[in-house]
């Protein structure tokens, strides 16, 4: 999952001299700091306070939608149905979903 757009990073690397930002895999980002040869990762703490004046990415808001309607109709078919196992179906893709929500490394 895609914990940033790429765009928030950029405007990041644009107001403070970090240039040529590089996207090496999804949540690891590198640039040029300011008067440097050689490119560093972006500090953690940086995409920390990004991520806290962003809020979710795109993909975050599909996964939480998709676990919020999943769960819904599991309620739904449970009471129709009698039986508790779309509320086990929905607990297991809502589980898996709040794991991939989690940005690894900050």
């Amino acid at each position: 999952m895609k914990h940033f757009h790429d765009d928030w990073i950029q405007e990041w690397c644009d107001n403070n001299g970090w240039t040529d930002l590089i996207r090496e895999r999804y949540n690891n980002y590198w640039a040029f700091p300011p008067h440097a040869v050689m490119p560093e990762p972006i500090p953690r703490n940086v995409l920390q306070v990004i991520k806290d004046q962003k809020g979710f990415s795109s993909d975050e808001q599909l996964w939480l939608t998709c676990a919020t309607v999943f769960s819904i109709v599991a309620i739904v078919l449970c009471f129709l149905m009698a039986n508790p196992m779309p509320a086990v179906f929905a607990f297991a893709f809502d589980a898996i979903t709040v794991a991939k929500l989690e940005v690894e490394g900050i």
